[in-house]
This record gives structure tokens, sequence and C-alpha cells, in this order.
């Protein structure tokens, strides 16, 4: 009997802990946007400082299509292979989808990354310096 009863209790402190952390989980919203009077591409915010396990929500206002691409340059192996892990529908490495409508939305779910900076770039405006930086504490 004592030993169902500390079964239970640890299996309440576990679910309570996942609870926990799925309540810490937050979704920071990024804008991919262009000015049209001075042919200004950019994501809003630039910089986005996260942790594993928040939510990187790419959002297309204006100047579609767009897409997000993480610089490959200076990855380990490690962090190329969890950051295309955590990429859905991904077009080519480290590549999403291309975002071919004002409004649509991509999701990444932030992977276990080591402490860093990590840059990204819409690929169509790459040549407009429309660039990123994903911080992880």
């Amino acid at each position: 009997m004592r030993r169902a009863l500390r079964v239970g209790l640890l299996g309440m402190v576990l679910l309570a802990g996942i609870s926990a952390a799925a309540a810490a989980q937050e979704v920071h919203q990024i804008r991919l946007q262009m000015n049209a009077r001075n042919d200004e591409y950019r994501f809003s915010p630039s910089t986005i400082t996260a942790r594993p396990g928040d939510v990187l929500l790419f959002r297309t206002v204006s100047g579609a299509p767009h897409s997000v691409v993480f610089e490959p340059k200076g990855l380990s192996p490690r962090a190329r292979d969890a950051l295309n892990s955590a990429m859905p529908r991904r077009s080519a490495d480290l590549s999403s989808p291309l975002l071919t409508e004002d409004g649509a939305e991509y999701r990444v779910v932030v992977p276990p990354l080591p402490a860093g900076a990590y840059a990204f770039y819409c690929l169509p405006h790459r040549a407009y310096d429309m660039r990123g930086e994903l911080r992880i504490r």
C-alpha cells in the first residue's frame, strides 16, 4: 500500500512538473514585413531572446513571399540537426517553406540548443538585408 502511494505521489509530482513546464512556454511573434515607401524588408522584432521549448511564430504581414532560413555558418552538426528537426515542412536545409501570402504563419518550437546567437534571414529578400537573430539564454 505504501509503495503504491509513493508511486502515485511520484506520478502526480511528475505531471505537475510537466504541466508547469508547458505553462512556462512563451510564444514569440515575429512579423515579416516591408515598408513600401523605402523598400525596407525586416523581421520585427529582429532579435528574439528565447529558451528551448518556446515557440517562434513567424507571421507574414506585408511584402510576401517570405521565408526563414537559419545561417549554417558556424553551426555545430548537433545544432544544425536540432534546428532542422524543429522546422516543420522544410523546403531545404535549415529553410522554412515559402510563405506566399500575407497572413501566412510558420511555427518553430525552439529545440535544445547551446546558449548563443543563431542568425536567420529571408531568402527572397536577402539582398534587402532582411535578417534576424535568435538568442538562446
